[in-house]
């Protein structure tokens, strides 16, 4: 069989998201992310897609207009408030809040903004307005195991923890 990536291949690689307006690096993930094609959704599909047929050693660049996955900017989502009405432990740029509606159904905001004056908190997902480049090293193709299939991925034993780590799907 060939090791290009197809389903049912193990596949490794890394990744940037990168800002196209601006150049920023948004995102670096340096560990290798295992996941087995076709199998179990870790990458959105306009990723996925563009992966398809290529091989270990390839670096591949990928468009995403994430106003396609997470919706455009919804203003009435952003409330800026005067500093010293906002407690002091939601005044520090990138904390996350939870905020509750009348229903009790829970929605994440952060921090956007802080002037010393004023502290803007965000509900829009930090990706959406944006179009950002997805580069991606692929650094290994192979058959994958059934355990492998059946998991949707790497079966790791030892590893580093990533427990608790926020999930991006970009």
């Amino acid at each position: 069989m060939t090791n290009t990536i197809q389903d049912n291949k193990f596949v490794e690689l890394t990744y940037k998201v990168v800002d196209a307006k601006t150049g920023h690096v948004l995102s670096d993930v340096q560990f290798p992310l295992g996941y087995v094609h076709g199998v179990k959704s870790v990458l959105s599909s306009t990723v996925t897609d563009e992966l398809e047929g290529k091989k270990a050693g390839d670096l591949i660049k990928v468009p995403i207009d994430c106003n396609e996955i997470y919706g455009k900017r919804d203003n009435s989502l952003v409330f800026v408030e005067r500093i010293e009405n906002v407690p002091k432990e939601y005044r520090e740029l990138g904390t996350k809040v939870t905020m509750e509606n009348d229903k009790g159904e829970t929605k994440i905001f952060y921090v956007t903004k802080n002037d010393g004056k004023s502290v803007t908190i965000d509900g829009n997902n930090p990706m959406c307005g944006r179009n950002v480049f997805f580069n991606l090293e692929i650094l290994s193709v192979r058959d994958a195991t059934e355990e492998e299939i059946e998991a949707g991925g790497a079966i790791v034993e030892d590893g580093p923890d990533v427990s608790g780590t926020l999930k991006v799907e970009i």
